[in-house]
């Protein structure tokens, strides 16, 4: 799958390792072109590109940048019409230990309010950037869940594909609305994980028996 990562920080470069290690056709962009390139030079199978070029060919967008500057950087690659987008993305506080929205809306759905020719799906955004660069296995048989969120079933169905094949146990949040849910629960990991110091091992997984 061809697939652009837009963000290059520990997220973005998460991504590229672990979507070139299961053999897709990965681009990074970002704002900083050489962050961008250093991070493609580290992994066989994926490219840097400048943003107006960086997405022409792409299945899948992985938006990998800070909420704060998600919708100008996605405009910044040019014509989106129909492209699917996993939006990773949190409303984070300054400090991270809050959320600057919640409740009645979203970043999701403020990001495909902005960007209305996109397909969105929120996901990956409760998983933690040292998580998602060691691999889904937790031990004893458990992985990492990926939840998806998302109206469109193309959107959910390309990120499911991708989750899976990277290992995740993939969980279906239902529509887009649910991001309100799974935001404020990445807010909690981050809150665990690091303002109460349990580590990024504390991300929760939902257990099932069989």
């Amino acid at each position: 799958m061809n697939i652009t990562v837009l963000g290059a920080g520990n997220m973005g470069a998460a991504f590229v390792q672990q979507l070139t290690r299961a053999g897709h056709r990965v681009t990074v962009t970002a704002r900083d072109a050489a962050k961008a390139a250093q991070v493609a030079e580290r992994h066989v199978g994926a490219q840097a590109l400048p943003p107006a070029e960086a997405a022409r060919d792409a299945e899948v967008i992985v938006l990998a940048t800070g909420y704060a500057d998600a919708v100008a950087a996605l405009r910044g690659l040019g014509d989106l019409q129909g492209k699917v987008v996993i939006d990773i993305t949190n409303p984070l506080t300054a400090d991270y230990m809050g959320l600057t929205l919640g409740h009645s809306t979203s970043a999701a759905e403020q990001i495909a309010q902005a960007l209305p020719g996109i397909e969105l799906v929120k996901g990956f955004n409760t998983v933690f950037a040292q998580v998602l660069a060691e691999g889904p296995d937790f031990g004893g048989g458990q992985r990492v869940p990926v939840f998806l969120a998302s109206d469109s079933e193309r959107a959910k169905q390309a990120a499911r594909t991708i989750a899976q094949g990277l290992g995740f146990h993939v969980v279906d949040a239902g529509g887009l609305k649910n991001a309100r849910y799974l935001e404020p629960l990445a807010g909690l990991n981050i809150y665990l994980g690091y303002g109460a110091g349990l580590g990024t091992a504390i991300a929760p997984t939902w257990l099932r028996k069989g």
